[in-house]
């Protein structure tokens, strides 16, 4: 029997833990740009952030948010982004944690933003992930999310829909979800949406759990 869709996406990730910074980079400057600080800026208070890999956005956090929690499926990319946080120095407010973002073993209404950096893009149920953001977000909480999605180049979307079986298949990256519709079927509230990057490849979107 093979390995069950949540296994299959650790095992990828623990591959590409290593590499993985370098071959981002690539991405960010040649495709989609550097749009991580539009979500962290944003964040505030205590932060769970959901599959913080390499913690590439930890550096990133403001002074108005006082604690950070990132899960991570991988162990791989959770060793890369301890050495991050260590050379950020004394920095007590980040804890990085090994779990799964569909089943977050947190308390109910116990963070006041949740962000998500290319996350939702390989979660195996992203519905899942954001019922769980949702539950453990306080009532008016932030959900802050920077992710690849469906261009507005009806050109690159047909290339999109092409390369997506392959994406998913070899790196468990999903090319064609569209997160605003992910978080409004979710029942958060819209705040802010829009797109950025080659193409509108990126997607942004600020939202609001129920209050």
């Amino acid at each position: 029997m093979g390995a069950g869709p949540t296994e299959r996406v650790r095992r990828v990730y623990d591959a590409q833990a290593q590499d993985y910074d370098r071959v981002f980079a690539v991405a960010e400057r040649r495709l989609l740009g550097h749009h991580r600080a539009w979500a962290t800026s944003r964040a505030e208070g205590s932060v769970l952030e959901l599959c913080v890999g390499t913690g590439l956005d930890l550096p990133l956090y403001g002074p108005r948010v006082e604690r950070v929690l990132g899960v991570d499926l991988s162990e791989g990319m959770l060793a890369v982004a301890r050495s991050r946080r260590q050379s950020l120095g004394p920095d007590t407010r980040v804890e990085l944690r090994c779990g799964d973002v569909e089943a977050l073993d947190l308390p109910d209404a116990c963070v006041d933003a949740v962000v998500a950096t290319y996350a939702l893009c390989t979660v195996p149920d992203p519905g899942s992930a954001l019922a769980e953001a949702r539950r453990v977000l306080r009532p008016g909480g932030r959900l802050l999310l920077v992710d690849h999605g469906p261009s507005s180049s009806r050109a690159v979307r047909a290339v999109q829909r092409l390369l997506d079986p392959v994406t998913v298949r070899w790196q468990a990256d999903h090319l064609l979800r569209d997160p605003r519709r992910l978080v409004l079927d979710a029942g958060f509230a819209v705040v802010e949406a829009d797109r950025a990057g080659r193409a509108g490849l990126v997607h942004r979107v600020h939202a609001r759990s129920p209050s």
